[in-house]
């Protein structure tokens, strides 16, 4: 089984809702954020993927925990995320590989897919507390 390494942010809205997105050709949501390049740390890689993706700055990360989830997009895969809790300055809209992007409600989320890390993982230590 192939694995693949991310860093991702959690961004909730006034409300408590978490921002979403969707890769351009896929069906499932997951957390904004993506692969480090070479050398880069957690938070040089999530404030690039964040700009890259959504257009928005990141102001502070706190970490939230590491994850494995099977991956959304890639069978024979699993995704070992480190996910951080995100502020950013900006208005999030969907640039790059982005297709769109969905507020959601951790409590009760809309009956769309999403990336077994979010649903497994993410979404329950959110509505733990």
């Amino acid at each position: 089984m192939k694995a693949i390494e991310i860093v991702a942010g959690v961004i909730r809205d006034a409300g408590g809702r978490v921002l979403t997105v969707r890769k351009r050709g896929t069906s499932a949501f997951m957390l904004p954020g993506g692969k480090r390049e070479a050398g880069e740390s957690d938070i040089t890689a999530l404030s690039r993927e964040l700009g890259e993706e959504i257009g928005c700055d990141l102001i502070t990360a706190d970490h939230l925990g590491t994850f494995d989830a099977p991956a959304a997009n890639e069978p024979e895969t699993r995704v070992y995320g480190s996910i951080y809790l995100a502020v950013v300055a900006g208005e999030a809209v969907a640039k790059a590989e982005i297709e769109e992007l969905l507020w959601i409600d951790p409590k009760s989320p809309p009956s769309v897919r999403l990336a077994p890390l979010l649903e497994r993982q993410v979404l329950p230590r959110l509505t733990a507390a």
